[in-house]
């Protein structure tokens, strides 16, 4: 629904009491909500102000969901402005005194909320026949619980369907949370697929999160959410680790494992509200980095923010990695480091700025799941920065240009760990840590030789352990994790009685 939609309501959008910001800036202070005055007579329908220029009429819904019943909506996008009718004067009174103590945001960025001078919402036409689906299902999210919904609650059970990219907790909680507060989080692996419990602070943002991510992929054409409501009223989590994490009780000991479930008795239980959420989050990647995650097409990808369909044009499957030891780094060091996170077709160490590279992976999912990985980390004594590229590709350079060896493609590379669009290798990528993971070891092996083949690339091995049941694997550990992601970029795929060792990071300990 847009504003040419709308009659009985003013053209321009009401301007904020104090003028405060229409969009001009991505942020706010605090100190600005505060200048906003809130008097005047109380409405049902309340002005949104500093929204993005692309929000949708379903991220304006949600901010209304905890308070009560949404009745209509209009986004007036070119003018940065929104307003948002509710069921009644209390619900909207609510809404107005709970954003004027805490800010709300979309897509991490902060808007004002304020009573508007309208009555009501007025259109050419019943205000069901023209929202869109998205926001109708936002809105029923928002009433089902009022009408008294079977089988809400406040823990949702999620479970990840085509996990080719990992997904981590952390992951988890920065999607739900723009859904709602998230109070604790469990997740577990049952019938080989990846599952999460996640409890709110109420079940209307249990609703709202369900409605709007139910359906919607994590990273490009992968990773897709599939949620219900869980019978579990209560989530009694005892470790705050990479599995469980209870965010209302910090002092948690992180444990060895998670048993704090039996996931046997975590079926979930409510039928679902028709079809998917069409807006969720996604669109543009805005995590510790603040760099966009690229989609294609019409699909959605989540993460960090509401989402947008996204396009060819915001989509990038190449990274640029600045701050490198230009005197050490190589294309192939790249390809060995960035393979563990996705399939690299080619590298380009930049001529006139040889400390800048640029890294095509297979696909932007890939991308992202490299970036996240390996933004920030020492390799080779230097503190690598990675980010998203203006470019599309990496361009071959012709014969006989000076920076030729510095680009290398690798497409037809029998080095790729990821060999086929599912290899079961994406469930092992894991962050850079002191501990990696050996496969592919041949039997005559022991650990003497293998400590000693580390040795003597300069690395200090701190442990080793062989796996129990299969000596094919080990663990061996080094002094901190720049010393292990500098000899997996030294180790991997090194030859040793016949065998090619293949290297990688583990979560494990030893």
């Amino acid at each position: 629904m847009n504003g040419d939609m709308m009659v009985g309501i003013k053209r321009g959008p009401e301007e904020f009491r104090s003028n405060t910001s229409n969009g001009s800036g991505p942020n706010s202070t605090d100190s600005d909500s505060k200048k906003m005055k809130l008097e005047g007579k109380p409405s049902r329908v309340i002005h949104v102000g500093n929204i993005p220029h692309d929000t949708t009429d379903a991220e304006v819904v949600l901010l209304g969901v905890p308070f009560g019943r949404v009745t209509n909506v209009l986004v007036l996008r070119s003018k940065n402005q929104a307003f948002l009718e509710m069921a009644d004067e209390t619900a909207a009174s609510n809404l107005v005194q709970k954003y004027s103590q805490t800010q709300p945001q979309i897509r991490g960025r902060a808007v004002y909320t304020q009573f508007s001078n309208h009555r009501e919402l007025k259109t050419d036409s019943p205000s069901n026949a023209l929202l869109s689906q998205g926001v109708q299902q936002a809105i029923i999210a928002g009433n089902g619980i009022e009408s008294g919904a079977d089988n809400v609650n406040t823990v949702l059970r999620v479970i990840i369907d085509n996990m080719i990219c990992p997904v981590t907790l952390d992951v988890l909680h920065q999607i739900f949370s723009r859904c709602g507060k998230v109070l604790k989080i469990v997740t577990f692996t049952k019938n080989n697929t990846f599952q999460a419990l996640i409890q709110f602070s109420s079940d209307r943002e249990a609703q709202a999160a369900k409605v709007s991510l139910d359906g919607q992929n994590i990273y490009h054409a992968c990773c897709t959410l599939r949620i219900d409501f869980s019978k579990m009223s209560n989530l009694n989590v005892k470790f705050n680790n990479e599995k469980s994490r209870d965010f209302t009780n910090p002092t948690l000991p992180a444990g060895e494992g998670m048993d704090n479930v039996n996931p046997n008795s975590l079926s979930g239980a409510a039928g679902l509200l028709g079809a998917p959420f069409s807006v969720g989050l996604g669109g543009q990647l805005n995590g510790a980095n603040g760099s966009p995650l690229a989609g294609v097409g019409s699909s959605l990808s989540l993460l960090g923010g509401f989402a947008l369909p996204t396009n060819n044009a915001t989509a990038t499957p190449v990274l640029l990695v600045t701050s490198l030891d230009e005197h050490t780094v190589t294309p192939d060091h790249l390809f060995t480091l960035f393979g563990v996170y996705g399939h690299v077709l080619r590298v380009k160490i930049l001529y006139s700025k040889k400390d800048c590279a640029l890294v095509q992976m297979a696909d932007p999912s890939q991308a992202q799941n490299a970036l996240t990985h390996l933004d920030k980390i020492r390799v080779f004594g230097k503190q690598i920065h990675v980010m998203p590229s203006k470019y599309l590709s990496v361009q071959l350079p012709r014969d006989g240009q000076p920076d030729a060896e510095l680009t290398k493609d690798f497409t037809a590379s029998p080095r790729h760990r990821f060999k086929q669009h599912n290899s079961k290798n994406y469930q092992n990528c894991h962050p850079p840590t002191q501990v990696l993971h050996l496969s592919n070891i041949p039997p005559s092996a022991t650990e003497e030789t293998l400590k000693e083949e580390f040795t003597n690339h300069g690395f200090d091995v701190k442990a080793f352990k062989f796996f129990p049941k299969d000596h094919k694997m080990a663990l061996i550990q080094l002094p901190t994790v720049e010393d292990a992601v500098d000899a997996l970029i030294k180790m991997h795929d090194f030859m040793f009685e016949g065998n090619n060792i293949r290297v990688s990071f583990s979560k494990s300990r030893i």
